[in-house]
């Protein structure tokens, strides 16, 4: 079943609403503002000059993932749920933002759920018999391994100069890859369909 259209949509307006909500949100912060030493949640945080512009992306990414969990009826059900996962963490982040001052356990119990189902998404996806990227076993490992490594990075940084960097890093590949996987399903199907003998396929319709 070849994912429809509008999932390419969705799952683009996932990447596109994090990287436009932190970087629109970016421009608007006060000068002591650093990328690198900041998170994201530092833009939607309450007292945050216009939080309202990350918040809105954090909420774009999450109803995005739902949306493209909802289309790629392709996947098996364990990785539609790890990305509508994905999804519902979005949306929490967004709704339990950080205070102006400390931290949210709900906020971070919701970002920590959202890196765990993303991470483990890829793997849910490959297929032994898949033969082009991203679909490969190999390509879910390759991503396992990166987001494991991307982690490493965001814990050692939790105190550290480049937190907002590894922060940023991780979720990046994180939404970048259902994009993929969803390109790479209708390619796939769209390849299959058109090497199926047309006269076969007529009477396979009428029987």
């Amino acid at each position: 079943m070849r994912p429809r259209a509008w999932t390419v949509l969705s799952a683009v307006a996932a990447l596109v609403g994090l990287l436009g909500g932190w970087l629109a949100a970016e421009t608007v912060q006060p000068p002591g503002y650093d990328p690198v030493q900041m998170t994201i949640s530092a833009l939607a945080r309450h007292g945050a000059r216009d939080r309202w512009i990350m918040t809105a992306g954090l909420y774009i990414v999450g109803v995005a993932h739902l949306a493209t969990a909802a289309g790629l009826s392709a996947l098996r059900l364990p990785a539609r749920v790890l990305l509508a996962l994905g999804g519902v963490a979005g949306l929490g982040v967004a709704f339990c933002a950080q205070p102006a001052h400390g931290s949210a356990d709900a906020h971070l119990a919701f970002a920590v759920l959202g890196v765990v189902a993303l991470a483990l998404f890829p793997v849910a996806v490959c297929r032994r018999e898949a033969a082009a990227f991203p679909l490969r076993i190999r390509d879910a490992v390759a991503s396992a391994c990166l987001s494991v490594a991307l982690l490493a990075w965001l814990m050692q940084a939790t105190d550290g100069a480049t937190l907002g960097l590894a922060e940023r890093a991780i979720t990046f590949q994180q939404t970048l890859w259902p994009v993929l996987v969803v390109l790479a399903l209708r390619r796939e199907l769209r390849t299959t369909a058109a090497s199926v003998d047309p006269v076969r396929l007529r009477q396979f319709r009428y029987e």
